[in-house]
């Protein structure tokens, strides 16, 4: 059987270069919007989803927040990939020829030196996948997209300079997500577990919420907040842990916080990537 991974944009965009090196041997499925993954994956479609959570220069990816505590699946795994944004043109095109620098305006604001150097009129699409299927169609040697070196591969480009991005450490992180969770032992290292929660409307709930997790010496990684359907006072918190909770430690944490809480869903529990080991520690 073909195992495939859905994630959101077109094929070439950088979420698609995260399920190949991810899974190098599953077929990956474009879809349309973030809801159409997840669906493609509840509904049997795709075994897995690739979703972005957050970049190291524009912070989180709001619709996922939104979308997943909701979705009936589960997270089972991360994934980092580095943006290292090319500089793709037709065959024949030449870097003195451009005119015009053609991508998501996430992607644009991320080049702003190339696009100065080179005296480029950024135009905004889509995604980046999109800009590149786009300038391959038109065929204008003036016309050039921002977009990831798989995009140059798939729709016939030619990469006239790599790693055009302003700093070299844009890097998005991914939630693997699937309809089953896969056991792993509380003993096992290097387990991360993802939850959100809403506290009591009660003065200092917070601090005294998350009180438990210093007591029980467990690591917090990240604890962001967002509003929940428009409202100020409807305030949800999503935070990743470093533990499994059926661990001692995080068991106790997680009690403690259900009692200051409305309510504490687990939205995952999955080993840390890679990744996280090869980061030098912040001063």
């Amino acid at each position: 059987m073909t195992h495939v991974i859905a994630f959101q944009g077109r094929p070439g965009a950088y979420s698609d270069l995260a399920c190949r090196r991810a899974y190098p041997n599953w077929r990956t499925l474009p879809c349309e919007t973030f809801e159409a993954a997840i669906e493609a994956v509840r509904g049997g479609q795709a075994q897995l989803g690739m979703l972005p959570c957050e970049n190291s220069l524009a912070g989180r990816v709001p619709d996922i927040h939104s979308l997943l505590p909701d979705s009936g699946l589960t997270i089972v795994g991360e994934a980092f990939q580095r943006v290292e944004h090319c500089l793709l043109a037709p065959k024949g095109a030449t870097i003195a020829g451009l005119r015009r620098a053609h991508s998501h305006a996430v992607a644009l604001g991320q080049v702003r030196r190339v696009i100065k150097e080179l005296g480029l009129t950024p135009v905004i699409e889509a995604d980046t996948a999109g800009a590149a299927e786009q300038v391959a169609a038109w065929n204008n040697k003036e016309d050039a997209a921002i977009a990831s070196e798989l995009a140059a591969e798939l729709f016939g480009l030619e990469i006239l300079r790599r790693n055009v991005e302003d700093a070299a450490h844009n890097t998005t992180r991914f939630y693997v997500v699937s309809r089953e969770r896969p056991p792993l032992l509380p003993t096992q290292p290097g387990i991360i577990t993802t939850f959100v929660f809403r506290v009591r409307n009660v003065p200092a709930a917070l601090y005294k919420a998350l009180g438990g997790f210093a007591t029980n010496g467990v690591n917090m990684t990240k604890l962001e907040s967002y509003m929940l359907d428009g409202q100020f006072t409807a305030t949800q918190f999503l935070c990743d842990v470093d533990g499994h909770p059926e661990s001692p430690p995080l068991r106790r944490a997680l009690e403690e916080l259900s009692f200051f809480s409305r309510e504490v869903r687990i939205l995952g529990v999955y080993p840390a990537a890679a990744f996280r080991a090869e980061q030098p520690e912040a001063d």
